[in-house]
């Protein structure tokens, strides 16, 4: 029997429009080439991508990033310090005062030519979100590549001897991790997080400031390994029946602008990448954006499923 769509089930609960909060996250995809091609990539990234914004599009970005009240600079990729212009990127929003995430793979910061960033970041308060399925090899490694978390490991052992993940609210470091088997990420619990930093510490002498859990969502890379594996029915009903009304005040396409590498504009990241533009940096009206019908799909339900989730981890 067919689901509900996701618009009919926001309807039920009283939002037949979905409609933005004030802006505070300025989001911007920097690119899609990326030094590592990970089963569930929702960007579709890796080495062979081309994608990259140019130095006029970030100056394009950092014009736009002036006429709105965002507070957070979300610089997200594939590996979004492969973009030339990256640095210059983060320098600029340093400049203006907003905090900055880079969205970090780990193993890009091993590479030759990156060697410095580590520390570079840390002289400018970068927060590293790092992605890492889980504390023990075997299920990074399934889902990501093998070896990906012994390098994962040299890498968070840098980032601690630069001081990130000790506690400093200058030098955050944040953990995401995201389900290796199609179901929903385990409850983003303070009890979940102390498992990690316990079994992080123990096993490897790594420390980190926070932990996020992530659902893995429908699209792109991911979509088709459902589709290959014959999960995607399961999960697609898996997500519409732990669809959860309390998440919706949260959802991160209420309070973000997303930017594509073009300078497409969009609701959020992932309707980035299934081309649900709403606009362009260079035709950005800030009156019409705050009055816009937020779009939805069925992918959605993906981001109200169980606990929640956002590039910020869970929502409830």
């Amino acid at each position: 029997m067919p689901h509900p769509s996701f618009s009919q089930t926001l309807e039920r609960y009283g939002y037949p429009n979905l409609v933005p909060a004030p802006l505070e996250i300025f989001q911007i995809n920097v690119g899609k080439l990326c030094n590592m091609t990970c089963s569930h990539c929702h960007v579709d990234a890796g080495p062979k991508r081309k994608e990259l914004m140019s130095l006029g599009t970030i100056e394009d970005c950092l014009k736009l990033l002036d006429r709105t009240d965002a507070h957070t600079v979300d610089i997200t990729g594939g590996a979004p310090e492969l973009n030339p212009h990256f640095r210059y990127l983060v320098d600029e929003c340093v400049k203006r005062g907003k905090k900055v995430i880079d969205r970090c793979n780990l193993t890009v910061l091993l590479l030759p030519k990156l060697q410095d960033l580590p520390q570079w970041l840390a002289e400018r308060g970068v927060e590293i979100v790092c992605s890492l399925p889980h504390y023990e090899a075997m299920d990074t490694d399934r889902q990501r590549g093998d070896g990906t978390f012994a390098a994962s490991i040299t890498a968070l052992k840098l980032l601690n001897q630069l001081g990130y993940g000790r506690g400093n609210p200058l030098l955050p470091l944040t953990i995401v991790t995201n389900p290796v088997n199609p179901a929903l990420p385990c409850s983003q619990t303070a009890k979940l997080q102390q498992i990690w930093q316990t079994k992080l510490k123990e096993n490897y002498d790594v420390t980190f400031d926070r932990l996020i859990t992530i659902t893995n969502m429908p699209i792109a890379r991911y979509l088709e390994w459902l589709r290959q594996t014959g999960n995607l029915e399961t999960y697609m009903e898996l997500l519409v029946n732990a669809f959860n009304p309390n998440t919706i005040g949260g959802l991160m396409c209420r309070n973000t602008i997303s930017i594509g590498w073009d300078g497409g504009i969009y609701d959020c990241d992932f309707n980035q990448m299934l081309d649900l533009q709403i606009g362009h940096i260079g035709d950005f009206d800030p009156v019409k954006f705050a009055a816009r019908r937020i779009v939805t799909g069925d992918h959605c339900f993906g981001c109200t499923a169980g606990g929640g989730s956002s590039c910020r981890g869970a929502i409830t």
